[in-house]
């Protein structure tokens, strides 16, 4: 049962709120990306993160932009155990759903540009990583299923001690033939049922810093260079409190109770051994041996097999008999190389840009501080040092411009996240990489105002062994839209509304008894952004 513990310490991606893009990476850093998210080949000042190198291509001068973005984001999954009808708020279900919300007021992001001559030296500060708290109130079926399975093996222990007692009714004329005392009966009580309290939050962001300069090599080709230092900062909390066990006495405190267990375990053990040897010794002072009572010892052997071997789990559970809880910081830093590549000809434009894989270790600050058998428990050790690398990612696009004030794009992103090293290689777990398909438009009705529009297709490498219910994405489609509104020579506004669609992911634990997962998310983002020039 040091499952408990684990399931509660497991949660080091439950924080991570991705809006949009890889299964670590967020790649919705403007409101230009929010109206049209096929910006990979688009010429603006959004491109210092999109298309660094075709920034290059505006006009000499300083160009400053600024972003903001709100972003609400559920996580629902529906969870199929039959340990859950015994709790106490399921009403006998064995479905139960478990939603997080995570909120993100605030997500900022600016980019600003000075262009001279054929150079363009750029900066943008963003959020490529994590964004946001997500906070599971009712905890998870992972915490659930194991308090459940708990109260689950206590009433297997009642069960066997019931068994006890009818055998020694059954074998008490056995016990007098053979000058034997029979033992006393073993009380038990009657466990069918548990309560709990379950809770995770976790809140993870990921500051990016990014330095770079473009040269335009001609009127038609710019190449770009530059460094983007992340800076990841994460707090987990998870708590299992309020555990108790339903019996004929209602619902007794978990601490309480796990004194009775040891008792009871004591005393089963003893009836059991008791039983077995009476039947040895009628076996061999030749007293002939029914069927049932065949039967009855082997019964009686496996049960008592079991119940030694559960004797350390019983141990173990004293630890818990308090609850779990636990409080996790993290913090690193890390620093990759971005190279990109634009070039024009005729009405088209074409852009290509690579950013190297960020090697993260996230330094814990944990109140965990004894190493365990359990790799996950280790994970949240103080001190320990956690793998969290941002994958590397390839983009290229397309820019098509049929009328002079009708832009269409394409685009296409590559992560490369079986490269990368997440805690204990579960990047290895992936099917595939990461793949994102993309298509917009762009209209200016007039020289003031334009409106575009866009959509997103993610695809993601998932298999049952990566998914969990700690932190999960799931394949989606996005759809954004919005206006830029040109004030002046000077001043752009713009505002937009950008929601993904999740399709829903089905994992099968066990088919018989059924346990299973259905996991699926919810995404809405508005933004509104302000481009200013001098």
């Amino acid at each position: 049962m040091n499952k408990l513990k684990c399931v509660a310490l497991a949660t080091v991606f439950s924080g991570n709120v991705a809006f949009a893009g890889g299964i670590l990476t967020n790649t919705n850093q403007s409101i230009s990306f929010l109206r049209n998210p096929a910006r990979d080949a688009a010429i603006g000042l959004d491109g210092v993160y999109s298309n660094p190198a075709g920034v290059a291509f505006l006009d000499e001068g300083f160009h400053l932009g600024f972003n903001w973005q709100y972003a609400h984001q559920t996580r629902t999954i529906l969870s199929t155990n039959p340990v859950f009808a015994l709790g106490r708020k399921n009403q006998g279900a064995t479905v139960k759903e478990f939603e997080g919300v995570a909120d993100a007021p605030c997500i900022p992001s600016i980019q600003a540009a000075y262009n001279k001559g054929n150079w363009s030296f750029q900066f943008n500060f963003s959020v490529p990583g994590g964004g946001g708290k997500c906070e599971f109130a009712d905890g998870l079926g992972s915490f659930e299923s194991v308090v459940g399975t708990i109260a689950q093996k206590f009433m297997t222990l009642d069960g066997f001690a019931s068994q006890l007692n009818t055998a020694t009714t059954q074998f008490t004329p056995l016990y007098t033939a053979l000058g034997k005392e029979a033992p006393s009966t073993i009380p038990t009580t009657g466990v069918c049922g548990y309560d709990m309290d379950g809770f995770m939050q976790g809140r993870q962001y990921y500051f990016g810093f990014q330095l770079g300069t473009a040269y335009k090599i001609n009127e038609n080709l710019s190449v770009y260079g530059g460094l983007r230092l992340l800076y990841g900062t994460a707090i987990y909390k998870a708590k299992i409190s309020n555990i108790q066990v339903k019996s004929d006495n209602g619902y007794v405190d978990f601490g309480n109770y796990l004194a009775h267990v040891a008792t009871q375990a004591t005393q089963d053990a003893s009836v059991a051994s008791s039983h077995i040897a009476l039947l040895n010794q009628a076996e061999q002072a030749g007293i002939p041996m029914t069927e049932e009572m065949k039967n009855a010892k082997t019964a009686l052997s496996n049960g008592l097999a079991s119940l030694q071997g559960g004797q350390e789990e019983l141990n173990t559970l004293a630890k818990y008999s308090q609850g779990v809880n636990l409080l996790c910081n993290q913090s690193s830093v890390g620093i990759a190389p971005i190279i990109g590549i634009d070039y024009k000809t005729g009405r088209f434009n074409f852009a290509a840009k690579y950013e190297f894989k960020t090697q993260i270790r996230m330094k814990n600050e944990s109140t965990v501080f004894e190493a365990s058998e359990i790799a996950a428990v280790n994970k949240f050790r103080d001190g320990e040092e956690v793998n969290e690398d941002a994958p590397a990612l390839l983009t290229v696009g397309a820019q098509w411009t049929p009328l002079d004030n009708v832009r269409l794009n394409v685009g296409y992103h590559h992560y490369f996240d079986k490269s990368a090293s997440w805690y204990n290689n579960t990047q290895k777990l992936l099917d595939h990489d990461t793949n994102e398909y993309l298509a917009g438009a762009e209209w200016d009705i007039n020289d003031k105002f334009t409106v575009s529009a866009g959509a997103q297709i993610t695809r993601y490498g998932l298999t049952d062994a990566y998914m969990n219910d700690m932190s999960f994405v799931v394949n989606s489609y996005s759809l954004g839209f919005g206006f830029e509104y040109k004030m002046s020579e000077h001043v752009k506004l713009s505002a937009a509304y950008f929601q993904t669609n999740y399709s829903d992911y089905d994992r099968v634990t066990s088919v018989e008894p059924r346990i299973s997962d259905s996991f699926t998310r919810t995404n809405q983002v508005l933004g509104v952004g302000c481009e200013l020039t001098f």
